[in-house]
């Protein structure tokens, strides 16, 4: 498959509609071409990132901050709606994961290898382990993350040193970090599916988008194939039909409203 995006160098290329990588982003294998490079619609990879990485997977709606760079020469497989602040590390020595919905705030570092005293010499220090996060998982600015796992809607907070697994829906805190939610809660509370529906609903109205094309349904027995897009509460996916109208209400959700995943989709 072929791209208009000259600074792709892959074997395989696969970009997205509505996708725009500046021009001094950089995306290549570690030795010249890629083996593989497959990016969503309507991503955006900012200024001066270099992605040297031989397979690389992002979806779509996701947006990669200038000056980041990501590394490595196993998959790195990143979801829908990644948000990654400016001059983010994200190193996938050792294999990368990330699931659809996860933030990484400016300056943050995730690491899956330590590697560089001698071996020769006896040096201890020497590993390689897959990065594991999963979904709705926040990183806030200028975290440091070791090879963990990190279970769906786990946060850690500014500054934390993160070198164990995270818990689901728990907050991190402090270097190295530890759980802090039993002292200031979870990063997410209970949401009824009724309570869902009324806040999609109003942020529909909020949007002043065209509703004729977009229809807000609880479950997938209420979507229809009849070229609307269906936002359905329950599973958090969508219809997706690329119209216009739906492209500018997942804009008008994104980053901190509501994020979904196209129907059929397999997730990370």
């Amino acid at each position: 498959m072929t791209s208009n995006h000259s600074n792709i160098h892959a074997d395989y290329i696969e970009v997205g509609i509505n996708t725009f990588i500046e021009p001094t982003a950089v995306i290549r294998g570690l030795n010249g071409n890629a083996k593989r490079i497959v990016i969503g619609d309507n991503v955006y990879i900012g200024k001066h990132v270099q992605i040297i990485c031989n397979d690389f997977e992002l979806g779509d709606y996701s947006k990669i901050h200038h000056g980041t760079n990501v590394h490595g020469y196993k998959p790195c497989k990143i979801g829908h709606n990644l948000w990654m602040g400016q001059y983010g590390i994200l190193d996938c020595i050792g294999g990368v994961t990330i699931g659809d919905n996860c933030g990484i705030g400016a300056h943050s570092q995730l690491w899956s290898h330590i590697k560089y005293g001698d071996t020769l010499e006896g040096c201890n220090f020497l590993s390689e382990a897959p990065m594991n996060i999963g979904k709705d998982v926040w990183f806030v600015g200028r975290t440091l993350v070791s090879p963990i796992t990190a279970e769906d809607k786990s946060m850690a907070l500014a500054g934390a040193v993160v070198t164990r697994n995270m818990k689901y829906n728990e907050i991190y805190s402090g270097v190295p970090a530890k759980s802090i939610s039993d002292k200031i809660g979870y990063q997410f509370k209970e949401v009824t599916i009724g309570e869902k529906m009324d806040k999609m609903k109003i942020y529909l109205s909020e949007s002043g988008i065209d509703t004729k094309s977009i229809e807000i349904v609880t479950d997938r027995s209420e979507a229809k194939d009849d070229g609307k897009t269906y936002f359905i509460v329950d599973t958090r996916e969508y219809t997706k039909q690329r119209s216009e109208a739906e492209i500018e209400f997942m804009n008008f959700l994104l980053p901190a409203k509501a994020k979904f995943t196209p129907i059929g989709y397999d997730s990370l």
